[in-house]
């Protein structure tokens, strides 16, 4: 099995993570996912995830299980990558990294993240010209302060 890469793309901040896994498959989505839960706290990950949507592979297919962590599940349709406009996005500044076609074998777990935190570190016009994790930081810093505020 050829390594692949995870991308979870945070809407509002614009916040990039990308995940290496082993394989295309259901164990690697899942242990992606879980890197995630433990990175952020189980308690807080339905604040901070509150909605994933993937394609419709065989490797997602036991996605759904997260929403009885109260985070909405959505699959787009086949060949309908606008409906995944972020994703695609972020998709195309990796490839500046890891041309199409390249082995993501010639790539540890930690050139991945370190690929993912160089696109992060380019701030957005979208973003008033802040960097993806300057917001992404400060929405986490709200979640933790109103969980310990309640």
């Amino acid at each position: 099995r050829e390594a692949v890469v995870v991308i979870a793309g945070e809407k509002v901040t614009r916040n990039y993570i990308a995940i290496r896994i082993p394989g295309r498959t259901c164990a690697g989505v899942e242990a992606a996912l879980a890197e995630l839960q433990e990175q952020y706290g189980a308690e807080y990950f339905s604040q901070i995830c509150k909605t994933m949507t993937a394609e419709n592979g065989p490797e997602f297919e036991n996605l759904s299980q997260f929403e009885n962590l109260d985070t909405k599940i959505y699959f787009t349709h086949p060949y309908s990558s606008w409906e995944r406009a972020q994703n695609e996005r972020h998709n195309g500044l990796l490839r500046d990294f890891i041309p199409k076609g390249m082995s993501m074998e010639r790539f540890s777990d930690e050139d991945i993240l370190n690929m993912a935190d160089t696109l992060n570190q380019r701030p957005r016009r979208v973003l008033g010209y802040h960097t993806p994790p300057e917001l992404f930081d400060a929405f986490l810093d709200e979640v933790y302060a109103s969980e310990c505020v309640s």
